[in-house]
């Protein structure tokens, strides 16, 4: 078994608290992403699942076996670094062997497997060149054959594809994701970048300040974000968060939005469960691609202040600061700057979270 399970993990260094008991299972031959922005604590994460750092508190299993205290060399793990690591004085084969031939394998078994992940990787051409010179690009691909030609049954990859270029970051993005397939491995992959964790990962780990935030698919974690930080963090442009109180009339419910001195009917199933809170403060929420341009009552109307047309997509930006809103549309929108427009989110697209703790209420 390959699965991952990490409990009650805790990692300190002097007073600062990287990871504060953290709760996960990685499933056997899952690809999970451990998203978040600096500093949040993934790579300290990573670090110890692969037994360059020690938990503080908590424990790290391999499917049965415990392995908090096994070293790094004795966990059957590959790693690849953000910063490729390739020994510049050996040629791509030799990289790609090197490996093998530590781990004891006859020759011609090292140059068969070799010379398959050459081709899987589209290395063939420059299999006997040496690595000095070539292109960050290239190195990066080495690193990941070379660790991946040991077929490990867990796969840890930290940042891999930060130091390369926008295009062949996409093209990596599949290649990877057919490696995993093919070697059918448990692969945990550490971004701050959520096209990657988005478009890769069977499941997404969002971490911040050291804590873990929610685990779902990517399409979890974007439809129904579990706290603020989540929401915000998710998209691009993030959802959209305006600040509010529950007010009660007529026999329905309102979020009030006193800065805009507006308000908005609450849909019966959202109603219901902001009922059981306490707190009337609320955070109400939608994404930028469920908005609607609807001048019919009940909706918002804001002032249009900026436009960004980006190739197929445009973004509309209404009113500013904590009353700003962004909309995305596909194609673009005809809007006169400084005009009032008026809009709503798309029925069933509204969320709602607590304003004092963050977190979503349903």
């Amino acid at each position: 078994m390959s699965d991952i399970r990490l409990e009650n993990l805790t990692k300190r260094f002097g007073s600062f608290t990287a990871i504060e008991n953290m709760n996960l299972h990685i499933q056997d031959g899952e690809f999970l992403a451990l998203l978040g922005p600096s500093g949040c604590g993934k790579s300290t994460t990573m670090n110890i699942i692969a037994g360059m750092e020690k938990p503080t508190e908590g424990k790290v299993y391999f499917g049965d076996r415990e392995v908090s205290r096994v070293p790094m060399g004795k966990r059957g793990v590959g790693f690849v670094f953000q910063n490729y690591a390739i020994f510049t004085h050996m040629t791509v084969r030799q990289n790609l062997d090197y490996g093998l031939r530590m781990n004891g394998l006859p020759a011609e078994e090292r140059k068969r497997k070799a010379n398959e992940m050459a081709s899987f990787m589209e290395l063939t051409s420059m299999l006997e060149k040496p690595t000095a010179g070539l292109s960050v690009n290239i190195l990066q691909r080495i690193a990941i054959g070379r660790s991946a030609v040991l077929e490990p049954a867990i796969f840890l990859l930290d940042e891999p594809l930060s130091n390369v270029d926008a295009a062949f970051r996409s093209v990596m993005r599949y290649e990877l994701k057919q490696l995993q397939r093919r070697f059918k491995q448990t692969m945990v992959y550490v971004t701050h970048d959520q096209l990657e964790a988005m478009t890769m990962a069977d499941r997404i780990a969002v971490m911040d300040q050291g804590v873990l935030q929610q685990i779902g698919t990517p399409l979890e974690v974007y439809n129904n974000p579990a706290n603020v930080f989540v929401a915000n963090f998710i998209g691009a442009p993030g959802m959209n968060l305006l600040e509010g109180s529950l007010v009660s009339e007529g026999g329905s419910l309102f979020v009030n939005f006193a800065g805009l001195q507006q308000k908005m009917e609450l849909p019966e199933s959202l109603a219901t469960a902001a009922q059981a809170v306490q707190s009337r403060d609320v955070i109400f929420g939608f994404r930028p691609e469920e908005v609607e341009l609807d001048a019919q009552p009940g909706g918002l109307t804001l002032p249009a202040t900026f436009l960004e047309r980006i190739g197929a997509r445009t973004i509309l930006h209404l009113g500013k600061d904590v009353c700003e809103v962004k909309a995305v549309f596909e194609n673009d929108v005809e809007v006169m700057l400084d005009s009032q427009v008026a809009f709503r989110p798309a029925t069933g697209s509204e969320r709602l979270f607590e304003a004092a703790s963050g977190k979503r209420i349903s």
